[in-house]
């Protein structure tokens, strides 16, 4: 029903913009050489959840020079569920031969604990890049695990640990963060920790 009015409102949603330019730089090659001599350079971030159609738009848009520049990890491609496709970047060296790749390894904000425990389930996709990552931030304490039956649980495990820390002046509530996914993750957390 969505796409039947929105075919009789003559209107596009974002998909369809991203369709219509792969058809309009596919279809028009003056359209596409207009529109290659303007962007002399193309910068794209998180290029490691670019979809199909932005792929292509980048593909039909990056002209002799080959002044392009992306940023990103596959490691951390998080919207296949919304269509991102992260071989996008895995091929990028594919794509473009001449191009330099620099690998930042080093991690300013974890401990060494932290980083094993991430490549150590990382190093189980078949399909990634290779690398090593690192920090000074020394070995901090060892990563913990804790199942839980839900989210109100979890939340109140996470309310109790951090009750049981500040009620040991160990550490005042001021120095804690709780970071979360999304949005509606946050309720449970605001329950438990009233």
């Amino acid at each position: 029903k969505y796409e039947m009015l929105r075919k009789r409102a003559g209107a596009l949603d974002f998909d369809d913009l991203l369709i219509e330019t792969v058809r309009l730089f596919r279809d028009n090659p003056d359209v596409r050489e207009k529109w290659r001599a303007i962007f002399k350079h193309i910068f794209i971030d998180e290029y490691q959840d670019t979809n199909a159609a932005q792929y292509a738009i980048v593909k039909y848009l990056v002209n002799d020079t080959q002044n392009i520049c992306v940023v990103g990890d596959d490691w951390q491609s998080i919207y296949s569920w919304r269509g991102a496709d992260f071989t996008n970047i895995l091929n990028f060296e594919r794509d473009y031969p001449s191009a330099t790749v620099i690998k930042l390894e080093q991690n300013y904000r974890s401990t060494n604990a932290i980083l094993e425990a991430a490549q150590s389930v990382i190093s189980k996709n078949k399909v990634r890049t290779d690398k090593k990552l690192w920090t000074d931030q020394g070995e901090g304490s060892p990563v913990e695990i804790h199942a839980t039956y839900d989210e109100s649980e979890e939340a109140s495990l996470v309310a109790a640990r951090i009750a049981a820390q500040v009620g040991a002046k160990l550490r005042d509530y001021k120095e804690y963060a709780i970071l979360y996914r999304m949005n509606a993750q946050s309720a449970p957390l605001e329950r438990a920790l009233r």
